[in-house]
């Protein structure tokens, strides 16, 4: 057992096999000492290791092509958690889209106060009637739109400088757990740009 190979639990060849421990204070002293001799040959064989790791032909100077990255976040605590470090990481736009209930949800996570505070710009599409655009009441109205009525409201995506996106596969409307994936790839940011910047165009200012 890995216990017996680092001599803390010795055992008897009788039948049955009996184990005896050591005290405590001798089985710290003998992990202890266990760790040191580790260390010490690790560092005697120091110079072997670099020297090997730089035989490797250019192998540190290898450019590496961007691989697309993907997050699942699971739970209204790792959502709003990954949705407050895109907004505080924005350099220059920050775009959503959303139901009703998923800027009620954004609302009551102090989405907004970030953004009310930043200089950067944002534009928001929603879904909401005038009995909730209190909502907006933080940040400039003139950066909100009302997405037209043929439109669908159980699609929610964030995009951060056309550079991260996040969106929802589980809409705020139900009742299950709140699931979103966050992702950096580059031709999946582009569609879902495009797709807000159209619906932008199609969508009126709400009423001040």
């Amino acid at each position: 057992t890995t216990l017996q190979n680092k001599g803390i639990v010795s055992a008897t060849f009788q039948h049955p096999i009996k184990f005896a421990a050591l005290p405590l204070q001798k089985a710290v002293w003998v992990l202890v000492n266990s760790e040191k001799e580790r260390v010490n040959s690790l560092e005697k064989q120091e110079k072997s290791i670099v020297e090997l790791w730089n035989t490797v032909p250019e192998f540190t100077t290898t450019t590496q092509s961007k691989e697309n990255r993907f997050q699942m976040l699971q739970g209204s605590n790792q959502v709003h958690s990954k949705i407050r470090e895109m907004i505080n990481n924005t350099n220059s736009e920050f775009c959503v889209l959303g139901s009703e209930k998923d800027y009620l949800k954004f609302y009551h996570s102090d989405f907004f106060e970030p953004l009310s505070k930043s200089k950067i710009e944002y534009k928001f599409l929603t879904s909401s009637p005038d009995r909730s655009m209190y909502i907006f009441d933080e940040v400039d109205k003139n950066r909100v739109k009302r997405i037209p009525k043929d439109i669908r409201d159980n699609l929610c995506f964030l995009l951060k400088d056309d550079e991260e996106l996040l969106f929802f596969i589980k809409n705020a409307g139900q009742a299950t757990e709140v699931t979103a994936i966050w992702t950096d790839s580059e031709s999946m940011i582009y569609s879902m740009k495009i797709l807000f910047e159209s619906i932008w165009t199609k969508s009126k200012n709400i009423h001040l």
